[in-house]
């Protein structure tokens, strides 16, 4: 599969480029990205084919949806699928008031959440106005996870399922947007979501990846019987699969543990016998799954970006995955590039 393969988006009437561009980096995560590098980023991923883009009002406090917004406006809006995410709305600060943390030099606005009808209506609006586009075709309800909300979870799904369930249905049902869904750090939380209500799709960061295939357990093949997209973000599991068992990798935005640096050494041994990088078999294993049409991935330089994409479409052998496999590397119910 190539970057620019057009994918079906679950049973909803939406194509999707097999990789899309994520616009977390954009909103100055860590660190700043200057306003040049930011659009050469966006127009290299349009030359080389790339038409999903997905963004948010939490990635930099506004900046990245106005951000995303400059460099698409003068596409063809018939050409690419956007999508954004609802549950926070933003307020105008003074920026001696705001606590950026983790970004940096963001937007002028604090983010509040709100999960309500009215909340969420909001900030929908709010993201087209910043987006200065005219409509986005998928929104993801943000951040109803236990790795953001914490004990505070179960009743932050609850207001979830209600409040902004009836918003996004409704916006749904009267045609401002073709597909609907939840984006979050965990598999179970979408799973929960889609036994609960009728989600077209979801975005899930970190949770199916070469490290992790329990979401094969039950989450994906419900997706699958319900026709419900999986987008996938974080598939590198936040650095070791792109940067391999080094000193100071990380595994979920810590400190790789022993077992984890022991296992992706394994992995590595198998990559180096294929001469297959690692970072291309952790991009390719995810889309192989009949319910993932996309890797969302973001990045901070041209560079990166165009490294990733010759990742992706690096030839593989399929010898290769059936050595993971026979390995006791991948599981044998997983699905593998063809």
């Amino acid at each position: 599969m190539t970057p620019d393969a057009k994918v079906k988006f679950g049973r909803v009437d939406l194509e999707v480029t097999a990789f899309g561009f994520g616009t977390a980096p954009i909103g100055n995560i860590f660190r700043e990205i200057d306003e040049t590098t930011s659009d050469a980023m966006i127009q290299t991923a349009w030359d080389a084919g790339i038409r999903y883009f997905d963004t948010a009002p939490m990635y930099g406090h506004g900046l990245s949806e106005l951000r995303a917004g400059h460099s698409l406006r003068w596409k063809d809006r018939d050409a690419f699928v956007l999508s954004s995410k609802v549950g926070r709305v933003l307020k105008p600060a003074r920026k001696a008031d705001i606590d950026y943390a983790p970004w940096t030099n963001a937007g002028r606005f604090i983010p509040q959440f709100d999960y309500s009808y009215d909340g969420v209506m909001r900030s929908f609006e709010d993201s087209l106005q910043r987006l200065n586009l005219e409509r986005m075709d998928i929104c993801f309800i943000h951040d109803i996870d236990v790795f953001t909300r914490g004990a505070e979870q179960p009743e932050v799904f609850e207001q979830a399922m209600t409040g902004a369930w009836k918003a996004l249905s409704q916006l749904r049902d009267e045609g401002v947007v073709k597909a609907i869904g939840v984006g979050v750090n965990e598999w179970e939380v979408c799973q929960a979501a889609l036994e609960r209500r009728d989600f077209d799709c979801f975005l899930l960061a970190g949770r199916y990846t070469l490290l992790e295939q329990e979401a094969l357990d039950s989450f994906l093949p419900l997706c699958e019987a319900r026709g419900a997209a999986v987008v996938v973000g974080g598939g590198f599991n936040s650095g070791i699969l792109a940067t391999g068992a080094t000193e100071g990798a990380k595994y979920n935005y810590a400190p790789a543990p022993a077992a984890i640096l022991d296992r992706v050494r394994r992995i590595e041994a198998v990559c180096a016998e294929y001469n297959v990088p690692l970072p291309a078999a952790a991009l390719q294993f995810v889309v192989a799954h009949p319910a993932v049409p996309s890797f969302m991935a973001g990045t901070r330089t041209v560079a990166q970006l165009r490294q990733n994409l010759d990742w992706f479409a690096t030839p593989i052998p399929p010898d290769f995955w059936a050595d993971l496999k026979s390995k006791g590397l991948l599981r044998e119910d997983a699905p593998v590039p063809a």
